[in-house]
């Protein structure tokens, strides 16, 4: 079938007649919101993904976006890729006329603004097919190591816009680890954001602040309504905040006086957001994770995070640390050979306790 498979692409402002009447019901991994126009959804978190099933000869994709790259899967098979593509719209045509599985996903950052996906439609001659969401979930949580900052560079140096165009979270050790369980993902990392300070002191919201907001990721905007969240009970969370708190030194003017301080300061709000995140997530096991940079100042902290969560009342949690990466990726950051290596130490963590999918 896939030999068969012949692709009619064109990108245009208005919707062609030939796909204008009958959208596919999509199954959505990520938090998205409903867009203004009421045509599909805005998202601006990393790692999104929009997928849907189809009895027919052609589909076709409309996006308002101009911030991402996005790559399109038909059968499981990559048959485009489309970097900012605007208002427009992406026809596949001349498939054959059997059932068909279409997966748009998300690859680059944009935490700076949003982006709107109106959704995948087909003829009318064709069938809507019903896409049932997976029994496993998990959600990661974390900063640029979480989005794969740069992962795909094969240099450090990525002057422009070369961080942009190299990061590929698909590739990022969450969904690889995800998609290792067949299991529904999100992603909810911003690059350069930490748990009480941001990279050398930056300005903006940190991680936890930013996190109740489906869009305005970096304003303290009302949180949006999540339109892909009914279903959402993630069985694991996984962790991984503290690079940015911990890898430069404190400047002048900055609230904390002495390291102390601010290990402190991270500690108890870190605990704190973890006891969110548990409200929502009764059922859910908790992964906490940190390199060994910063003279192993983080997983230091990490440590104390553990032992005050457990002393609290906390079981359902556990620490792996991220040792022994390479960081070749941009910037110095983990590239996707690091990746690999993050994602197999959860998948081992992970096949080791046999309950924590609770049967599923």
């Amino acid at each position: 079938m896939r030999n068969s498979l012949i692709l009619a692409l064109a990108l245009m402002a208005a919707a062609s007649p030939a796909f204008a009447e009958k959208a596919l019901p999509l199954h959505i991994g990520g938090r998205v919101a409903p867009a203004e126009d009421g045509k599909g959804y805005v998202h601006q978190w990393p790692g999104i993904y929009f997928e849907g099933r189809f009895r027919g000869t052609g589909a076709a994709v409309r996006v308002k976006d101009s911030a991402n790259i996005l790559d399109i899967f038909i059968d499981d098979q990559l048959v485009r890729t489309i970097s900012k593509p605007g208002d427009g719209q992406i026809e596949f045509t001349g498939l054959t006329d059997s059932e068909h599985s279409i997966r748009v996903e998300k690859r680059t950052e944009a935490a700076w603004t949003s982006a709107q996906f109106s959704g995948i439609f087909v003829p009318d001659s064709a069938e809507v097919l019903s896409l049932k969401p997976r029994a496993r979930q998990i959600e990661f949580i974390g900063d640029s190591y979480t989005v794969g900052y740069g992962n795909t560079s094969p240099k450090r140096e990525c002057p422009g816009d070369g961080v942009w165009a190299t990061t590929q979270t698909q590739l990022a050790f969450g969904p690889l680890t995800a998609k290792h369980f067949n299991a529904d993902y999100r992603v909810n990392a911003i690059s350069g954001r930490g748990i009480v300070r941001n990279y050398n002191g930056s300005t903006g919201l940190t991680l936890p602040q930013a996190y109740p907001n489906i869009v305005n990721l970096d304003s303290g905007a009302i949180p949006d309504t999540d339109a892909a969240s009914d279903d959402w009970a993630p069985q694991i969370v996984v962790i991984g905040l503290g690079t940015n708190d911990f890898s430069t030194p404190l400047n002048p003017g900055e609230k904390w006086k002495t390291r102390d301080e601010l290990q402190k300061d991270y500690v108890s709000n870190y605990i704190g957001f973890v006891q969110s995140l548990r409200a929502a997530n009764p059922d859910a096991y908790f992964v906490l994770m940190a390199t060994d940079q910063a003279n192993g100042e983080i997983q230091a902290q990490v440590k104390k995070v553990l032992t005050g969560l457990k002393a609290a009342g906390e079981t359902r949690i556990a620490f792996i640390p991220m040792n022994g990466l390479t960081f070749e990726g941009c910037d110095w950051h983990p590239s996707t050979a690091d990746d690999l290596k993050i994602s197999a130490s959860l998948v081992t963590f992970l096949d080791s306790q046999p309950d924590i999918w609770h049967g599923r």
